[in-house]
């Protein structure tokens, strides 16, 4: 009886140490609730949602990582990821060299560049050099920001938090246009036929780039995981499907 009892605790105790190895590791995506249809939150759930939630959770199904969702400004996911609040990045963010300089960036998932948008009454479809010495609108923190900066053409290029906060004064006439991720801004005014806006017909983006996941220099397995289920997603068709999902 005794060495039944001991062999049974032994059991009991080898089994209890190897059970944490099979359980899920969690990982914390950030994403903004700025982003329609890349990410945004639910109405009626209160939880994050989009494009990219949709992806990184079908990630983390296929790398048998368990997925915790983190709302965090588009301006601070960076900052966040390189601290350690967030392990990966699931947003509408283009992987420029810039942004390579302080986090490494997954296989690209989408391309796409920046809108101009104006009152729906404007018949002008401006170009840049129609702007010249004008105040426009654009999201802080985006390659297109720093481009429109660069240019040094415009009275002003005043930087917001989000696109509806741009949206806003463009449609208030308190600038003269406005420039964001031209999917979300045409998800935005599709979605909202009275939102009074529209889009610049033959607007060419300054900023035309890849989406892409972004993890920390420090965390290399993560992004190996990353790519690995990426692949698998676009060999199934299963990525195209998650975009086609929200229009993109």
């Amino acid at each position: 009886m005794r060495l039944k009892t001991l062999a049974a605790a032994i059991t009991a105790l080898a089994i209890g140490a190897v059970a944490p190895a099979f359980a899920a590791e969690t990982v914390k995506v950030g994403v903004t609730t700025t982003g329609v249809p890349f990410t945004f939150v639910d109405t009626s759930s209160q939880k994050p949602t989009g494009a990219m939630v949709d992806l990184a959770q079908a990630i983390g199904a296929e790398a048998g990582l368990a997925t915790e969702f983190e709302v965090v400004a588009f301006s601070a996911l960076i900052p966040s990821l390189t601290t350690g609040k967030i392990d990966l990045i699931s947003a509408g963010m283009l992987a420029t060299d810039k942004r390579r300089e302080v986090v490494d960036f997954s296989a690209p998932v989408y391309t796409y560049g920046e809108a101009m948008f104006v009152p729906a009454d404007e018949p002008a479809n401006y170009t840049l050099d129609d702007l010249k010495g004008a105040t426009i609108g654009a999201q802080v923190g985006t390659t297109f920001a720093d481009a429109l900066n660069a240019r040094g053409t415009f009275g002003e290029v005043k930087l917001y938090d989000s696109i509806a906060d741009i949206m806003r004064d463009v449609k208030l006439g308190r600038i003269k246009a406005g420039f964001g991720d031209k999917p979300i801004v045409a998800y935005q005014i599709a979605q909202n036929p009275g939102i009074g806006l529209r889009l610049v017909d033959g607007y060419q983006p300054l900023k035309a780039g890849d989406v892409a996941l972004a993890v920390s220099k420090e965390n290399p397995g993560l992004l190996e995981k990353v790519n690995a289920a990426i692949a698998k997603l676009k060999e199934s068709g299963e990525l195209a499907k998650i975009f086609a999902k929200y229009g993109l």
